[in-house]
């Protein structure tokens, strides 16, 4: 029941990655936070950037666990405060599923991750780098973590 971040790209700079695993160590339990890295496509002039991105979206369902509840991070999703998230994560992991969110490559999600998820998690109105997207991603569901188990780390208004 542990959460998933499926993210496309590999090879992040060190600083993505040191980011990242700071707060993925901070969770435990049904708050696990494990990382799958997705290949992206390969990206040229000429390419097909809707066929590219549509095999990025192929590579992330299909890397989804087992029946997950499904969170895209999208720009045209809902923003939420961190309190509110706590509270969406702690009713996402109430269903007794697994908690994936997929992050999408330079292009975005594709159609057909975005009709796959349950929910949709827009981190701000700016267009973030998807590395990045991983580290706050990663802090984000830290603080709800300690927002939902007392921890001192979370200092919110509620």
């Amino acid at each position: 029941m542990a959460m998933r971040l499926l993210a496309v790209g590999t090879r992040m700079p060190a600083w993505v990655t040191a980011g990242y695993q700071e707060y993925a160590r901070r969770l435990s339990g049904p708050y696990r936070l494990d990382l799958t890295e997705i290949v992206p496509s390969r990206w040229t002039k000429s390419a097909d950037f809707g066929r590219l991105k549509r095999e990025e979206g192929e590579r992330l369902l299909a890397a989804l666990p087992s029946t997950p509840f499904v969170v895209a991070l999208d720009a045209r999703g809902r923003m939420r405060s961190s309190e509110a998230l706590a509270r969406d994560l702690g009713t996402w992991l109430a269903t007794g599923q697994s908690v994936a969110f997929l992050v999408g490559g330079a292009e975005g999600l594709a159609d057909a991750c975005l009709e796959a998820a349950a929910e949709r998690w827009s981190l701000s109105p700016l267009i973030l780098p998807h590395a990045l997207v991983r580290v706050v991603v990663a802090e984000q569901l830290y603080r709800a973590y300690s927002f939902l188990t007392g921890q001192p780390y979370h200092r919110g208004s509620d």
